[in-house]
């Protein structure tokens, strides 16, 4: 797959790589709330023999969440026991493997350059997924990124194959049974990155969205629908026993996991989770307000300006804030008249709630420092009291948001002078449409689009061919 003018950079990069990953985790080692979710399941699973939770003193089986991550969790803690460390560190040769498959996504982007160009942007698609601290900070923290960014890349990979990018050239047996076996494969691969996010069939959206803007002629109908079936098919596979297991445990069949995380009969505020969504675009805004349900006191001096539109709806929104604090807790009456209140701001402004709010919320989970895993404030602005009152706290942050900056910058770039490659294309969609997707969440987590980091430093790599971007795939 890769020129021999590669190899010489794979063990330097990956050792790089080494030593990056292992700082983060022995200097920067992180829990958040869903890790100790997932470290349950994982301890159940393999101690009781129950996928579930402890609840009045017995384990009951859960469907809040897919079993992918927490199989990969209780398989470490089989070998090596509960140990968090050992598991970062399967984690940092996981994501060293998903390094690889960057690099091995930037050689099939540039297939149709010479082999010095080729290795070239293979060895820089390397270079930049082993030395980028945002993938790398995830090793040290036990939560599905780094499992869900390895399904995500090598589904990638699998889907920039020639056999699904140029259907119309299949004409005999053969050809047919190899292109089965990629559309099958990478179907399958999506089924299990599925099994530890759930979000990840949005890359068959995207596969499906450029097949049929590259070929919807109706010579092409047929392979079409073929590799719509094996695809599908391919992806149904892994989910099957998870549909079964809940069939069998919890009387329904749930292929994926609720959208909410949450146990069956559980009543959600979603009337609430409407209300935030018509104003909020920041992750610490997370904090102060979606976080702090069910039970945690919310101030309305942590109520950006922005959020309500006049005085009238501000005192509405202390009022109701007001009657949350002292039950405490919300209730069904109250999130339906935060529901109310979501209503009738999308209607005053439509725009705003379902184009501008949407894209802010992008730009918030894109241009960030990715500081959240780490002992720095995030804070840039004002500059200059910023920098004043903690000038490492200041750089750093600074750094990383720069950083973040120009990876992005470099696949835009690269995007646009390949935008005739497929492969690109590919990409391009399928970022568009899980970062559309994630802005509809309840919280606009920065780590969501994590999963999209080698795929988009693959396509920045293009930019070091040396004589342009290729223009058409082989």
């Amino acid at each position: 797959m890769f020129p021999k003018s590669f190899y010489k950079h794979l063990l330097p990069a990956l050792l790089a790589g080494s030593l990056l990953r292992l700082f983060f985790i022995w200097h920067f080692p992180f829990y958040s709330g869903d890790t100790a979710y997932y470290e349950e399941l994982a301890r159940n699973w393999l101690y009781h023999g129950v996928y579930g939770f402890y609840s009045h003193g017995q384990v009951l089986a859960s469907d809040a969440r897919t079993p992918g991550y927490p199989a990969f969790l209780a398989i470490i803690y089989f070998l090596a026991g509960p140990g968090r460390k050992a598991v970062m560190l399967v984690q940092a040769f996981v994501d060293l493997a998903t390094c690889v498959l960057a690099a091995s996504i930037a050689a099939r982007l540039a297939a149709g350059m010479s082999e010095a160009s080729r290795g070239r942007v293979a060895a820089v698609g390397l270079w930049l997924a082993t030395l980028c601290p945002f993938t790398a900070n995830y090793a040290a923290v036990p939560l599905t990124e780094v499992l869900a960014t390895f399904f995500t890349a090598l589904a990638i990979l699998i889907f920039l194959s020639p056999a699904l990018f140029r259907i119309d050239l299949l004409q005999s047996e053969s050809d047919f049974r190899r292109a089965v076996r990629s559309w099958l494969l990478g179907g399958f691969v999506v089924g299990l990155g599925t099994l530890v996010r759930p979000e990840t069939p949005l890359l068959l959206v995207a596969v499906f969205l450029v097949l049929g803007l590259r070929y919807f002629r109706s010579e092409n109908w047929r392979k079409l629908a073929l590799a719509t079936f094996w695809i599908v098919a391919g992806s149904v596979l892994p989910l099957t026993p998870w549909a079964a297991r809940n069939a069998v445990s919890l009387g329904r069949v749930q292929f994926l996991a609720p959208r909410y995380a949450e146990t069956h009969g559980d009543v959600l505020p979603t009337g609430f989770y409407a209300w935030t969504n018509t104003w909020m675009y920041r992750f610490r805004d997370a904090y102060l307000f979606t976080w702090k349900l069910p039970a945690q006191q919310i101030e309305l001096k942590d109520l950006p300006a922005y959020a309500t539109d006049s005085p009238e709806e501000r005192a509405r929104v202390a009022s109701l804030l007001e009657r949350y604090n002292r039950i405490p807790g919300m209730t069904r009456a109250l999130d339906l008249e935060f529901a109310a209140l979501a209503r009738e701001r999308a209607v005053r402004h439509p725009i705003r709630t379902y184009l501008w709010i949407p894209i802010e919320r992008a730009a918030a989970m894109w241009f960030t420092p990715r500081i959240t895993l780490l002992p720095y404030s995030g804070w840039l602005w004002p500059p200059a009291e910023s920098w004043r009152s903690n000038p490492i706290d200041f750089e750093v942050t600074l750094g990383f948001a720069l950083l973040n900056i120009l990876y992005v910058g470099m696949a835009i770039a690269a995007t646009w002078s390949g935008r005739a490659n497929p492969g690109i294309l590919l990409i391009l969609v399928f970022i568009i449409i899980r970062t559309a997707f994630l802005t509809q969440l309840q919280t606009c987590e920065p780590r969501y689009v994590l999963v999209c980091f080698p795929a988009l430093l693959a396509v920045g790599a293009q930019l070091f061919a040396g004589r342009g971007i290729q223009r058409e795939h082989p």
